[in-house]
């Protein structure tokens, strides 16, 4: 018994009993679905069995997730691949105009040194013609 300020003695109050999850038997009946869900869901070996049905779903999810990625991967491969042999192609086109070119370059190159020497002739004969004046 306790005795509050009024001076009234009162009984304590009575606990309310409950099962092993720690639901009480008696209450709203969303506390009892509740505690049937708890039970149902949460006993030791069904809530391992729930994680291992989540772990099994999150592994599919996962490799799902993987295959996609790795689809993505396949296909900017290919495109790369098929970039570089365009690349290559060019190139070689480039290389094979570049052969075509290079002895008409080595020729205009020829014909230009034999235009310095003419160049370098007439201005020196112009040179002397000046100074002998």
């Amino acid at each position: 018994m306790v005795l509050p300020r009024s001076g009234r003695a009162t009984l304590p109050a009575k606990r309310k009993r409950r099962n092993a999850v720690g639901c009480s038997p008696t209450g709203s009946r969303l506390v009892a679905d509740a505690c049937l869900l708890t039970l149902a869901f949460m006993g030791p070996r069904n809530a391992a069995f729930w994680m291992s049905v989540i772990g099994t779903v999150c592994w599919g999810i996962c490799f799902w997730w993987m295959g996609r990625i790795s689809a993505k991967q396949n296909h900017l491969m290919d495109q790369l691949r098929d970039q570089g042999r365009r690349i290559e192609k060019l190139s070689k086109v480039e290389h094979d105009l570049i052969k075509e070119v290079h002895p008409q370059v080595g020729e205009i190159k020829d014909g230009m040194e034999e235009m310095i020497a003419a160049v370098k002739e007439s201005t020196a004969k112009q040179t002397h013609a000046a100074k002998g004046r």
